[in-house]
């Protein structure tokens, strides 16, 4: 039962070929070998080529084939994708792209969703949206029509980075629900696209692609697009989902308590919730899961720290760049918990929206010179970066997200015992740690997707490589520490 997981982010394409039925990775691919560019062509700008991404694509398709040269194109059954997250692609009718991608991380339409969470009203966004407008996809949609407006009459549809690439793949021009919610484009109160929104922006109701599902045939591949790729005509596009959700899927989180996280360059928190309460502050977002269904909701709440791990680099490049991040983990450990009074805010990635945009800027309190050491710096940062998520988390508890277990990859600032204990004592989840990621999920989403494997079985080979469990004994100190920690939010 062989499948290709696609997982296309704003720095590289990664293409994985595994037999889902086995549980087994046959072959894995990442291009480029640096980094994607961003284009910033006026400052708080970013922008990418989608023609970039299909070559990239079409690149690492090849580079799987000739890893695992036993399998025959013939044999791939599916195909699934998962994207980064609240971009805007424009294409004509015949699909070419008209301009630039304006991706997760462009903030020139912020005035634009400010002003229309003014017009409509907080109420009305709150009941309808679960979210502001705020600075996705379709405030980027509406900048566009204010600001170019040839481009924006040349268009035919509106899509997502990942529709791009199943257009790309199919020749059509689709979409779904979950990525209209990740582009604040989804009526939650009627479970259709938000018209009313689409109205106020001035959107052309015609430009909202097909909605095809999360799972499910979504097209086949093209004799040009298998071509391209060296793949067979007729392969199905079964899965598709924005990187979070997938992310969470991949980690076998779908239902009400249970919690994915990823601490890279950013630290996400991703929880699943039934009908869940909007934060009147907007510190996490609330979209549709990749299982929502009407008749069993299942709604994602997510939280976005921007300075984590970018933190934990920061401090390598310029107090210990002798060390490797696991000599730093280890040193981090011999100092005691609370870091004896050093406390580090680790917000020094631009604004966070768990501090209601605030650019606060990372902080870093209490020194004493003939007291404190490297160690005690590094354990303060980990452990405030543990803070930060904290700080948003319990804003979802309030919502209605229960922490009863935290899944995440055995990656990045987990790979730190100190880290992932720390959460989970402060947190009172027990945390797991697997071996797997965004594009394997694709991959399992897209067996599932062609019907092919239950979700259960799909899953069945997903093994725990570590349980770390709260330590009560320790809780009561630690949330001492935390609070003192928070006074300087608060404040």
């Amino acid at each position: 039962m062989l499948t290709i997981g696609y997982d296309l982010g704003s720095s590289s394409v990664k293409a994985v070929l595994m037999d889902v039925e086995k549980g087994l990775l046959l072959a894995s691919a990442t291009v480029p070998a640096d980094e994607m560019p961003i284009h910033a062509p006026q400052a708080g700008w970013a922008e990418q080529p989608p023609q970039m991404w299909w070559d990239y694509v079409q690149q690492a398709t090849r580079q799987l084939l000739i890893k695992a040269p036993q399998v025959l194109p013939q044999a791939i059954q599916a195909i699934g994708i998962s994207y980064q997250m609240h971009g805007l692609v424009l294409v004509d009718e015949s699909g070419n792209p008209l301009r630039p991608s304006i991706i997760w991380c462009d903030s020139r339409a912020v005035t634009t969703g400010e002003q229309a969470l003014e017009a409509i009203g907080q109420e009305k966004c709150f009941r309808h949206l679960l979210n502001w407008p705020g600075n996705f996809t379709a405030s980027k949609l509406r900048w566009v029509i204010e600001n170019e407006p040839t481009i924006y009459h040349k268009a035919r549809y509106f899509i997502l980075p990942g529709d791009f690439i199943a257009l790309q793949m199919t020749g059509k021009a689709t979409t779904t629900a979950s990525g209209l919610s990740e582009g604040i484009l989804w009526d939650f109160a009627t479970s259709q696209p938000a018209d009313f929104l689409m109205q106020h922006y001035r959107i052309r109701p015609e430009m909202l692609p097909e909605i095809v599902p999360n799972f499910g045939i979504q097209g086949e591949l093209t004799p040009r697009a298998a071509a391209q790729l060296g793949l067979a005509a007729g392969t199905p596009v079964t899965y598709r989902a924005g990187d979070q959700p997938n992310n969470a899927f991949s980690l076998y989180v779908l239902n009400p308590g249970e919690v994915a996280a990823t601490a890279g360059t950013s630290g996400v928190i991703y929880g699943v919730g039934e009908n869940l309460v909007p934060d009147p502050d907007m510190r996490f977002n609330t979209f549709l899961h990749v299982n929502h269904r009407p008749e069993m909701p299942r709604l994602g709440a997510l939280l976005c720290v921007n300075g984590t791990g970018s933190m934990n680099a920061w401090l390598r490049r310029n107090i210990c760049p002798e060390l490797s991040y696991d000599a730093m983990n280890e040193l981090a450990a011999t100092a005691p918990q609370g870091a004896d009074g050093v406390q580090i805010y680790p917000f020094g990635n631009g604004a966070e929206r768990i501090l209601s945009n605030r650019n606060a800027g990372a902080q870093i309190k209490g020194v004493q010179f003939n007291r404190h050491s490297r160690a005690h710096l590094l354990r303060a940062a980990q452990e405030g970066i543990v803070f930060a998520l904290w700080y948003g988390m319990k804003a979802m508890q309030q919502a209605g997200i229960r922490f009863e277990t935290i899944r995440a990859g055995h990656t990045n600032m987990f790979l730190s015992p100190l880290f992932a204990q720390t959460l989970a004592t402060l947190s009172g989840a027990a945390i797991e740690l697997f071996n797997t990621d965004g594009a394997q999920g694709a991959a399992r989403g897209a067996a599932i997707g062609a019907g092919l494997i239950s979700q259960a079985e799909a899953f069945s080979h997903l093994q725990c490589l570590r349980r770390i469990e709260p330590k009560i004994t320790q809780q009561a100190d630690l949330q001492a520490i935390y609070a003192n920690w928070e006074k300087e939010i608060t404040a």
